[in-house]
């Protein structure tokens, strides 16, 4: 079962991901646009997006992904018991994390 995960881990990494200008080129050819108008609608999104999450603190892009964001606690210093060792731990601020999470209709065609 390990080996099997690590397999598919492995070809994971080595899959490429998609950039932006080759995203940006497959809905053009798929919608008959120009590649520089798609290229312009992923730049709004993402500058619509921005302002949703500041704004509001969720935003979702339908048929695929939410970005919400999440308030971390601030977390007091001192010494942690850490694999067994104490550890000195440094005192952190009070955070704003932004998640992104599938939507159900991604999660149930994976």
């Amino acid at each position: 079962k390990a080996m099997k995960a690590m397999k598919a881990m492995k070809a994971m990494k080595t899959a490429k991901l998609m950039s932006k200008g080759t995203l940006a080129t497959e809905l053009a050819e798929a919608a008959e646009l120009k590649k520089s108008d798609v290229s312009k609608v992923l730049d709004l999104l993402a500058e619509i997006g921005t302002k949703e999450v500041v704004k509001n603190g969720k935003f979702t892009l339908p048929g695929l992904a939410m970005i919400k964001t999440r308030k971390k606690k601030a977390t007091k210093g001192g010494t942690r018991m850490m694999f067994g060792k104490e550890v000195k731990v440094k005192p952190q601020p009070a955070k704003t994390v932004v998640k992104a999470f599938p939507v159900k209709v991604l999660k149930d065609s994976i």
